[in-house]
């Protein structure tokens, strides 16, 4: 049985993080798996489809939503990170609380995916560093409520790096250990589209952070107004998964650890072709082959 510990050490391909979302109103499937049986069905087909890890979450984070309570945010997830750890599956508990991450620990859960870097919770940080567990620590400037007013920069990029390197410094202080510590750039969260696309074209200089990265582009409203005019709406999110393998695509030629995503089937078979292309790429050997062609 793989441990979350041991794909933190995978870095000969980009590994797959399948999203399972308990929520009543998430921007991309809101509903769609929020009876505890769905959950599981769903759950066990992003397992049985090649995800490496389950990413379960029961607080919609698109912009607006209003936060469930601690009670019944747990009542969403726990059950099913029950059973997905029961049956062998790595599972990462997607939350901003401490108490939610705990219980799901307890649960079964080997990875902490806190879209706020430890910032909402002052709890969470003392918790995974308690732990010894994964820590995802995604760049964030706010609230759902208040992110968007938010996305203000010079130079997205430097910043976005910088304020990711402040915060990880912040956190390895704190106790977390650094080898357990995984960065994401936050598309979509205090981003405009423009600055989503910047950061996509940017994604090699993110090895510079010194961690692993996740990239979690799926299903991005930039990716559906891609080739829209201003005036059209754009395509909804269950249309923009070829968009989102071409940016799975990006992130593992750029080497990056993990990429989050809805449609797990099409995701592994694109990236099964990266990894193929790299394992037949000619060594580079400046001395060229062998005597014989043996190198």
């Amino acid at each position: 049985m793989t441990t979350a510990g041991e794909l933190l050490g995978v870095t000969d391909r980009t590994l797959v993080m399948g999203v399972v979302n308990v929520t009543p109103d998430s921007f991309s499937d809101g509903g769609e798996w929020f009876e505890p049986d769905a959950a599981l069905a769903h759950g066990l087909e992003v397992l049985d489809a090649g995800a490496d890890v389950v990413d379960v979450g029961g607080e919609s984070t698109r912009p607006g939503a209003e936060r469930p309570t601690v009670a019944e945010e747990l009542r969403r997830v726990l059950p099913l990170v029950t059973a997905l750890a029961d049956r062998g599956a790595v599972v990462s508990i997607d939350t901003m609380r401490a108490e939610v991450a705990a219980a799901a620990v307890e649960a079964g859960a080997g990875i902490v995916n806190d879209v706020s870097g430890g910032l909402a919770d002052p709890d969470m940080v003392p918790f995974v560093a308690g732990s010894g567990l994964p820590f995802v620590a995604m760049h964030w400037r706010g609230h759902s409520s208040e992110m968007q007013s938010r996305a203000v920069y010079a130079d997205v990029v430097g910043e976005v790096l910088y304020e990711l390197s402040v915060r990880r410094d912040e956190i390895v202080r704190a106790g977390v250990d650094a080898e357990r510590l995984v960065l994401d750039p936050g598309l979509g969260f205090a981003k405009t589209a423009e600055h989503n696309w910047q950061l996509l074209a940017a994604l090699p200089e993110l090895h510079g952070l010194g961690h692993p990265v996740v990239l979690g582009a799926s299903r991005k409203t930039f990716l559906g107004r891609l080739g829209r005019s201003a005036d059209e709406a754009p395509r909804p999110p269950a249309d923009r998964d070829l968009e989102t393998v071409a940016t799975s695509v990006m992130a593992a030629m750029a080497g990056l650890w993990c990429v989050r995503v809805h449609d797990v089937p099409s995701t592994v078979r694109a990236l099964a072709v990266v990894q193929a292309a790299a394992e037949h790429a000619p060594d580079d050997d400046p001395d060229g082959p062998d005597e014989g062609g043996v190198r």
